[in-house]
């Protein structure tokens, strides 16, 4: 029998395994200037320069950091700039 509580229940359960957040993680490299890295993050992640300057850090001491998270929608530009400009990032999920 049709139950309209089980199919909202689970057309909730679908919209928030499709929000799941996912991260933006930017990779340590050799070629890539401090100053290059954290112009990148400041344009395209929207990062505060002191939010990029210490994702550029922990790039260098760590070898990868996240600097952003969210949706894969809103990341996915985001990443596609960054390694368009020769940084190395991929989208993870968190």
């Amino acid at each position: 029998m049709y139950n309209l509580e089980e199919e909202i229940e689970l057309l909730e359960e679908v919209e928030v395994l499709e929000k799941k957040a996912h991260k933006l993680v930017l990779y340590n490299d050799d070629v890539n200037s401090f100053d290059w890295v954290i112009k990148c993050l400041m344009e395209y992640c929207k990062n505060t320069q002191e939010q990029a300057e210490q994702n550029a850090w922990f790039v260098h001491f760590k070898g990868k950091a996240v600097v952003k998270s969210g949706e894969v929608k809103t990341l996915k530009p985001m990443c596609e700039a960054l390694c368009e400009n020769g940084l190395s990032a991929k989208i993870e999920e968190d």
